[in-house]
């Protein structure tokens, strides 16, 4: 199984977003680095819109993710409820 991640600028609004990722991607591995962060989980992804409002207290639209963003690897399906990374087999 492939392995997909996304690399996302360090600020405060992430650390809520990374939050939200660790609860619903227990299997993701988690690399905190000064500036960044990255994540790699094996086969898929998913970031979650609820979890991320539940994590900020406040109401999070997913595109804001995408000012974040440093780069990411996998097959990408997007929604207004879910953000999900994979590989298509």
């Amino acid at each position: 199984m492939s392995n997909v991640f996304i690399a996302l600028q360090m600020n405060e609004e992430t650390r809520s977003i990374i939050a939200a990722i660790a609860e619903d991607n227990p299997h993701a591995i988690i690399n905190e680095q000064p500036a960044m962060v990255k994540i790699d989980a094996p086969g898929s992804l998913t970031i979650k819109r609820q979890t991320v409002e539940e994590k900020m207290g406040r109401n999070f639209d997913l595109q804001e993710l995408h000012v974040h963003l440093i780069t990411l690897s996998g097959h990408v399906d997007e929604t207004d409820d879910a953000f999900t990374l994979s590989w298509a087999h």
